[in-house]
C-alpha cells in the first residue's frame, strides 16, 4: 500500500484491514513514497516525520509491516521500479497485490511505464465516495486492454495474460490528508481522523501549521 501518507489517517488504515481479511493476504507492507513524481513538494512533511508517524499508526498490528525501499533508492519514487524490485526480492514466492484507491487508479495512465505494473502485481481497487465502478471497467479497456472480464465471484476483472484487478467496496472513510492538513492549518480539531499517537506527534513537530 503506497502513498504520501501525509499524514496516515484511519482511511488509509481501515482500508487496509478489510483488504487483507477481504483476499486473506499475510501481511501488509506500507510503502510511504519518498519523492513522489506527481505531487508537489508543497506542504510535504519530511519522509523522516511521514515514517515516524506512519510507525505510531500501525503499532499493535502484527498484519501491518512498513518498508522504506523508495527512501533507500534515489530519484522519484517510481511504482513500477518499486514493484520490480519487489518481485526480484521474493523470487516470485510471494503473490503482490498493490492496493490503492480508485481515485488513483484512474490517473494510471500518467504513471511511468504504467502497463507493465500489469505484469508485476494484482491490483486491489478500493472504492471511493463518488465514482462509480464504471469509470474501472472503462480505462481498464481503454488505457489497458480489451480483453478484461468481470468475474462476480471473485469480484476482480481477470485478463489471459496479466494479474487480477480485484474490486473492493469496503466502508467509505471520507477522509483525505489534505483536508486534515487544511485543518491543522485553521488550528482545528483532527480527532477521529487520525489515530491519538500521530495526532500528538503532529502537534509535538509542529508540522502542518
Amino acid at each position: 500500500m503506497g502513498g504520501t501518507f501525509n499524514p496516515v489517517h484511519f482511511g488509509h488504515l481501515r482500508a487496509a484491514e478489510e483488504v487483507a481479511e477481504s483476499l486473506q493476504l499475510k501481511q501488509v507492507i506500507f510503502m510511504p513514497a519518498a519523492k513522489p513524481p506527481h505531487k508537489t513538494e508543497v506542504g510535504l512533511a519530511s519522509f523522516d516525520h511521514r515514517w515516524r508517524m506512519l510507525e505510531l499508526a500501525v503499532s499493535g498490528n502484527s498484519l501491518f509491516v512498513m518498508s522504506d525501499l523508495e527512501h533507500r533508492r534515489p530519484g522519484k519514487s517510481y511504482s513500477v521500479e518499486t514493484l520490480t524490485q519487489l518481485s526480484s526480492q521474493y523470487g516470485g514466492e510471494e503473490e503482490l497485490y498493490f492496493v490503492l484507491g480508485l481515485d488513483a487508479f484512474l490517473e494510471l495512465p500518467t504513471w511511468k511505464s504504467y502497463r507493465e505494473l500489469f505484469k508485476l502485481c494484482h491490483f486491489v481497487v478500493v472504492a471511493r465516495p463518488g465514482i462509480a465502478r464504471e469509470s474501472l471497467d472503462e480505462m481498464l479497456k481503454t488505457q489497458v486492454g480489451d480483453n478484461y472480464l468481470f468475474d462476480p465471484n471473485i469480484q476482480g476483472y481477470v485478463h489471459p495474460n496479466q494479474y487480477v484487478v480485484y474490486y473492493r467496496e469496503i466502508t467509505l472513510l471520507d477522509i483525505s490528508s489534505s483536508s486534515i492538513r487544511n485543518l491543522l492549518a485553521s488550528s482545528r480539531s483532527v480527532r477521529y481522523l487520525v489515530p491519538d499517537k500521530v495526532e500528538h506527534y503532529i502537534r509535538q513537530q509542529g508540522l502542518y501549521r
